[in-house]
């Protein structure tokens, strides 16, 4: 959940270069910040310099740092130890001649760490990624001969170190005697870019694009060497020589850049009618192929957390209203007690933006150890989930910082109506819904539609709780918009099937309580302005979010009836909602506290 970056060159700015690829990896933590460099070689005793602090990098900058080609830096999702100075990374062994950054959880690092301190070694923090610096010291004690064999020393150090840790863990770390990046992954992202003269290490691909497009995806248990040289794969277990499997990014530097808006969140919410219009028009082959293979699987599970999970719930009722296919759908952590029971040729389509989240590999690689064919569909093209699984389909969000998303909701949504339909054998008829939404989302879009929910947010921003309801694939819409409003503004929103109101939810309405309701034009509609009467009775403030007004609506928000494709606007109606609300309280939508871009820790 940490952000990672690295740099080996020939430019002096490294801590610069290095600087500029945390603040585009600031979504993947924003608890503190943290860059070390290894100066230009000077007189005396050479040591690495760090600079790290608390809080967001915001408009941070390293200029009192010296000169290097040698750099790396961290921003951090705190796990072991409070958001102090101290705890942020980068960490120093005793020496000062070795730092690591680390991303992950080092399960066994008590016991590492009273045996270190037996050995005389000193802690300064109260992080478990400290272990691991200490520990490459003590290992590079016994491994380094003469300063001739200082660099193959360090990278087998690094590779012991690596091997003794419990849990899922990336790392890298730098040494004043080794001039070269050694990192490990196991669990949690890395990815190290190629450059001419220079080379890179991340935690996400989109923060190479402005340096590189060519890469290679770590895989767990794989070790790489990166010098400005060159770039050289192990198997961090055997030592074994890998051959590294260049890919090449399709994303561009722009699109992960904020251009004129304030946020993220803003600018990518804006991004969806044209990246839905892209969806729409593209090759439906790949959908044939694996609409083919949900057609003939006995069983079928979409699996996906957070707002991938909601995606996963529409996907149920999708499948089942326009493909007649029964399928189940699950978040990763309440999946394990189902993964055994599948039968033989069953399937798992597991939704994620960034490929990387630990829940859902954990579910995947159990799937598939238990011969259950996986496919994903997956916002990072190259990602470990991409990799993993057996059949793949590219979302087409392109890059999403904002930590609540938006634009990959809706393109994955997008996708599955195109491949429910195609389960139906009826691809046009899906291309069409979705280039219908896309017309809906640039509506929604529209100044007077801005203007509308400014002014509700104005209204709604003391409100303690937000009732959100719908039926059939509104109720996955009135989930995720009660997921986006709590995440970014803070207010308790939630979401109810509205047909469950009289099971006990209703007992929490009273005068006043804002209740969003989703009335699509679908079977549901009547019983739902039904549900939405009994709200009002009980004196709750009713918004409607319909293809029509309505007289039990207080505030009515017109959204554009695309038949199944009408989630897509009605959640933009949501995101934007949550955004507004969140710049009225005064809190920052792109990264909500206590959350992450990227849940790679468990």
């Amino acid at each position: 959940m940490c952000g990672i970056f690295g740099y080996i060159g020939k430019q002096k700015t490294a801590p610069t270069i290095v600087l500029d690829g945390l603040k585009a990896l600031e979504y993947r933590g924003y608890d503190s910040w943290g860059v070390a460099v290894v100066p230009v070689q000077q007189s005396g005793k050479q040591t690495i310099v760090v600079k790290k602090k608390a809080g967001k990098i915001g408009n941070a900058t390293v200029t009192e740092l010296p000169s290097g080609t040698l750099a790396f830096g961290h921003t951090r999702w705190a796990t072991h130890g409070g958001v102090t100075d101290i705890n942020a990374h980068p960490h120093l062994d005793c020496t000062g001649t070795i730092a690591v950054i680390h991303n992950g959880i080092v399960e066994n690092y008590e016991t590492l760490k009273a045996g270190l301190i037996k050995k005389g070694h000193r802690f300064v923090s109260e992080t478990d990624s400290e272990v691991i610096a200490h520990l490459v010291e003590e290992y590079l004690k016994r491994f380094t001969v003469s300063a001739r064999d200082a660099a193959p020393a360090f990278s087998k150090a690094v590779q012991a170190a690596f091997n003794d840790l419990d849990g899922l863990n990336a790392i890298i770390l730098i040494n004043t005697q080794a001039d070269e990046m050694v990192a490990a992954r196991n669990g949690s992202p890395l990815v190290v870019g190629f450059g001419n003269g220079e080379n890179f290490l991340a935690s996400d691909p989109a923060a190479l694009l402005p340096h590189t497009k060519q890469v290679h995806y770590l895989e767990d248990n794989e070790m790489a060497v990166v010098s400005r040289g060159g770039i050289h794969i192990f198997d961090a277990k055997t030592g074994r020589r890998i051959r590294p499997r260049k890919q090449q990014l399709t994303w561009t530097a722009k699109e992960a850049e904020k251009g004129t808006f304030p946020y993220f969140m803003l600018k990518e919410i804006f991004d969806q009618p044209g990246m839905l219009s892209e969806i729409a028009a593209e090759s439906t082959q790949q959908a044939m192929l694996l609409a083919h293979e949900l057609n003939t699987a006995p069983r079928i599970y979409i699996v996906g957390s957070g707002t991938s999970g909601y995606a996963a719930r529409s996907a149920s009722y999708l499948f089942a209203t326009v493909a007649q296919k029964l399928t189940n759908w699950s978040s990763p952590t309440e999946m394990h007690h189902h993964i055994d029971l599948l039968p033989p040729g069953s399937i798992i389509v597991a939704l994620s933006q960034s490929g990387e989240t630990m829940d859902l590999m954990e579910v995947v690689k159990r799937a598939k150890n238990n011969g259950t064919k996986v496919m994903s569909l997956v916002n990072v093209v190259g990602s470990s989930l991409w990799r993993m699984a057996d059949l793949t389909l590219p979302i087409g969000a392109g890059p999403e910082k904002g930590v609540a998303s938006t634009k990959a909701f809706t393109a994955v949504v997008a996708q599955l109506i195109l491949m429910a339909h195609a389960m139906k054998n009826d691809v046009k008829t899906g291309q069409r819904l979705v280039a219908s939404a896309a017309k809906a989302a640039k509506e929604a879009l529209k100044p007077e539609r801005i203007d509308q929910l400014k002014r509700i947010a104005h209204e709604l921003k003391a409100v303690e709780h937000i009732f959100v309801i719908g039926k059939g694939l509104s109720y996955s819409t009135a989930l995720e918009s009660a997921l986006k409003i709590k995440e970014i503004s803070y207010i308790h929103a939630e979401g109810v099937a509205a047909g469950e109101l009289k099971h006990g939810p209703l007992a929490l309405v009273t005068k006043g309580v804002p209740c969003i309701v989703y009335a699509a034009n679908d079977m549901h509609y009547q019983s739902t302005l039904a549900n939405a009467m009994e709200m009002k009775a009980r004196g709750g403030y009713i918004i409607g979010v319909s293809h029509k007004p309505d007289e039990v609506f207080d505030e009515y928000i017109p959204v554009s009836d695309v038949g199944e494709a009408t989630i897509i606007p009605n959640v933009i109606v949501a995101q934007l909602l949550a955004y507004y609300l969140t710049i009225e309280r005064g809190f920052d939508p792109d990264m909500p506290r206590n959350l992450a871009k990227s849940v790679t820790v468990k």
